[in-house]
This record gives structure tokens, C-alpha cells and sequence, in this order.
């Protein structure tokens, strides 16, 4: 469905929300386009590039109308590798604490990693003459969505100094391709760092204002509840509005569960993490915790992509238990349960990721006696 590998987790088919499998995540840094995790809100639409245009108003001295053939021609290309991370990226972890009704049980893979081009949104806000940095970047999409109360277009916000940061695009090529109807296309916003839902598929408006959006989903939805709230009873703006990725990893081989030969083991994973701060290690352990081992990172691929990582182990015969952290370049780590971390929606599960798998002597091992 959609051009997916026979192996990604559908959540939904309507609207369209999967995950890919960890193992094919691990394969490459770049996630291939039949890979890359889905998170929809409402039904796609079916824009062709001739008839897409998107209007940028408010708080501009020039308001315009841009069509996809001028924003291709007027305004110069750019090339970012950018990671995109669901802000319910493993909720699963959660379920196991407490069950979170009526949402999507991601496991690690609502995240991914594509080359994009586009156009710089601060070129395109230079344009319209934007010339307040204290304000917000207000976007709406034309995919009514049913969770919504009231039911409207999916939307969100920016603060105005992110959209002018030279990372944010008005995207319009994926991995060398034009943009898929399903990731956005003909053109979507992408905002490096932050939660997917801030970089907002097929955008059709585009609002300099003085707040943030009053859109459900970003005065209601994707905000961390407190525990003991009631999502659906709560006001608007109650929370914390997400923005960043907070510092994450996870382990993608082997798969929980699994059973595997003993003697070498190859752990991989990814670590990831939002604005300001880079990933600076990775540990793993195989006592939960009480002794770590430091992983190899793969080189960035570049300021706003994830990083993989491996490590390789030598398993024996039994259960074994393996745990995995990040560090970011402030020092700062990631928490040790998801306890500590659960919210009524259930978003940003950061906790130390782990698997268990079950080694199994290798073939033609006799026991004595």
C-alpha cells in the first residue's frame, strides 16, 4: 500500500499511519523512500505540481501567492539530510506501563532519515518581507482531519527564528525524487529537529503572525499532558507544547524476542536528537545497566540526520538483556525508565531502549555428560 516494503507495520490504513521494521531501518542511513515511516491525519490529497500553490500572508509587507513553477524557478535549491521523528515514536514502551487508548503503538520505527530539497522558507519569508524576528510561521494543509475537535485542516507553527534557520525548506524532492503524494507532495515544510508533525505536508498557507497556532494540533494535540489528565477534557494549551526531538536511540537488530546463535552479536541501532546539541556517544550493556560498553558511531550524515551505530558482542548460550543510551554533546543522557516519562497521549518516550533475545548454543555443541 502506497509503494511500502511487504514489511512495514501499518498502524492504519485509513488515514494511512506505519512504521518500518527495525531491521530494515538498520540497512542504510539514508531511508530508502518504500522504508520511510507514514503519519497521517486525515485522507491525502491528490495535488498535481500545476495545480499546488501556497499563499504567505499576515505580518508581510508583500503578501504573496507562490505556484510550484516558481518556487522551483525563483528561488535557489538547497540539499538537507534531515531526520523525521514522530512525536509517538515508541509509545509501545509505554503500553507496557499503562495502555494509552485510541493512539497508534509506534515502536522505533516512526522515524527516518531522507536527503530533501526545496527552497529555504527564510528565502521565501524574505520575499514577502518579513522583518520581525518575534514572531510565529503559522502553516495549514488542505487534509481535513476527523480527529480534530472541531473537525479542520491539519496545521501548526514555527517560532519565527527556527523558519528563518537555513535548514527549514519548502521541500519538494525526497531521496533524489519528487516528493511523494503520501510524505507531502508536491511540497511540504520540513523543519530539521523538531517533531514531525511542526513540518506539515502538502502546505497550502503559510501565516507571519504574532502567536502560535491555534490549530487543534498545535494548541491541543502533541503537547505533554500531565499523568493524571484527561485528554479529553483538557483546554487548549494546557501542557507543554512539543517542538525539539528530545536525545533518543533504540536498538533496530535484533528484534526483541529473538533467537540468535551464540558468539558474535551485532548490535545496531540509531541515536538521534533535536536543536542546539549533537549526539556524542552511544553505550550499551549487558547487565541493565550496571556496566556499559561504548558503541561506534557512523559518521554524521550531516547536521540534522541521526546517527547509526554497532556494536559487536560476544553472546553466550542464555537469555541476555540489552540495553542501549545516548549522550549529546552538552552531556547530557537519556532516562532510565519510561515511567518516569509516561503522559495520557503518550509522546516522547526517551527512556533507555531494550531488547531481550534468547542465544542458543551453537550448532553442533554437545554438553558433557
Amino acid at each position: 500500500m502506497w509503494g511500502k516494503s511487504a514489511d512495514t507495520i501499518v498502524h492504519e490504513r485509513f488515514p494511512f499511519n506505519a512504521e518500518a521494521a527495525a531491521s530494515a531501518l538498520a540497512r542504510d542511513e539514508i531511508t530508502a523512500l518504500d522504508v520511510f515511516y507514514c503519519r497521517n491525519h486525515g485522507p491525502i490529497p491528490d495535488i498535481l505540481a500545476d495545480d499546488w500553490h501556497v499563499d504567505v500572508d499576515g505580518l508581510v509587507a508583500n503578501p504573496l501567492r507562490i505556484s510550484f513553477d516558481q518556487l522551483t524557478s525563483r528561488f535557489k535549491k538547497h540539499r538537507v539530510v534531515a531526520t523525521l521523528q514522530c512525536a509517538g515514536n515508541r509509545r509501545a514502551g509505554f503500553n507496557e506501563i499503562r495502555e494509552i487508548a485510541g493512539e497508534d503503538p509506534w515502536g522505533p520505527g516512526a522515524t527516518s532519515t531522507a536527503e530533501w530539497h526545496g527552497a529555504r522558507l527564510a528565502d521565501v519569508l524574505d520575499a514577502a518581507g518579513t522583518r520581525r524576528n518575534d514572531l510565529h510561521a503559522a502553516f495549514v494543509a488542505p487534509d481535513v482531519s476527523p480527529l480534530a475537535s472541531p473537525a479542520q485542516p491539519f496545521g501548526g507553527s514555527i517560532a519565527l527564528a527556527k523558519a528563518m534557520s537555513d535548514e527549514v525548506l519548502l521541500a519538494w524532492q525526497m531521496n533524489d525524487q519528487p516528493l511523494p503524494r503520501i510524505h507531502g507532495g508536491p511540497v511540504r515544510v520540513l523543519v530539521p529537529g523538531y517533531i514531525g508533525a511542526r513540518s506539515v505536508k502538502w502546505v497550502s498557507g503559510i501565516t507571519v503572525q504574532e502567536t502560535p497556532s491555534r490549530n487543534y494540533f498545535q494548541a491541543f494535540a502533541y503537547r505533554i499532558l500531565p499523568p493524571d489528565c484527561d485528554p479529553d477534557r483538557v483546554g487548549a494549551d494546557t501542557g507543554i507544547s512539543l517542538s525539539a526531538v528530545a536525545l533518543n536511540c533504540d536498538i533496530l537488530v535484533p528484534d526483541d524476542g529473538a533467537h540468535v546463535a551464540a558468539g558474535p552479536l551485532t548490535i545496531r541501532g540509531y541515536a538521534f536528537t533535536g536543536d542546539d546539541h549533537r549526539v556524542a556517544r552511544v553505550e550499551v550493556s549487558l547487565d541493565d545497566g550496571r556496566t556499559w560498553c561504548e558503541a561506534k558511531l557512523a559518521p554524521a550524515q550531516g547536521r540534522w540526520a541521526w546517527r547509526h551505530w554497532t556494536l559487536t558482542v560476544d553472546a553466550r548460550p542464555g537469555p541476555l538483556s540489552v540495553t542501549a543510551r545516548a549522550w549529546d554533546t552538552a552531556g547530557t543522557t537519556q532516562p532510565e525508565s519510561a515511567a518516569e516519562l509516561w503522559n495520557p497521549k503518550g509522546y516522547a518516550n526517551n527512556a533507555w531502549a531494550r531488547v531481550r533475545v534468547e542465544v542458543s548454543e551453537p550448532a553442533g555443541y554437545w554438553a558433557d555428560g
